[in-house]
């Protein structure tokens, strides 16, 4: 019987300093966030060349701050890391340019960035002929 009563104290105990714990982290998330809402984020601006580790800054009213960002290396697009698209399939390789294209449609911007609703992308055709022939056999006349 007092064992029962020592972990029925001991699970309230246990209740009681979780229940507070959860509090303080609610309290320090208000102290450290911002009351303004209207943020204005600039780009991300790596630390140094074009891609990796960075910074973005935004301002809102009288208050600055800068968050941490990554441009992925093999990002090279012309619309930037913030704006995010849904692509179709590749077109039809064109016999005049040589080139491949395919549309995309504006799915989301990061950050408030100034994003085209619809963006046009291209790419040289591909040289190699893709053969079907793999797996089967010739027939053969007797």
């Amino acid at each position: 019987m007092q064992v029962q009563g020592h972990l029925l104290l001991l699970a309230l105990i246990l209740l009681a300093a979780t229940a507070e714990a959860g509090k303080n982290k609610k309290e320090k998330a208000k102290k450290d966030g911002s009351e303004c809402e209207d943020w204005r984020w600039g780009p991300c601006v790596p630390n140094s060349k074009d891609c990796g580790l960075g910074y973005r800054e935004g301002t809102c009213k009288d208050e600055s701050r800068k968050l941490k960002c990554k441009i992925p290396c093999n990002w090279k697009k012309k619309f930037g890391a913030d704006c995010k698209y849904k692509f179709e399939s590749w077109g039809g390789c064109s016999t005049q340019t040589g080139m491949k294209t395919r549309s995309g449609i504006l799915k989301k911007a990061l950050y408030n960035a100034q994003c085209e609703e619809i963006v046009y992308v291209t790419k040289p055709c591909s040289s190699k002929i893709k053969s079907k022939s793999k797996g089967q056999s010739v027939p053969t006349t007797p």
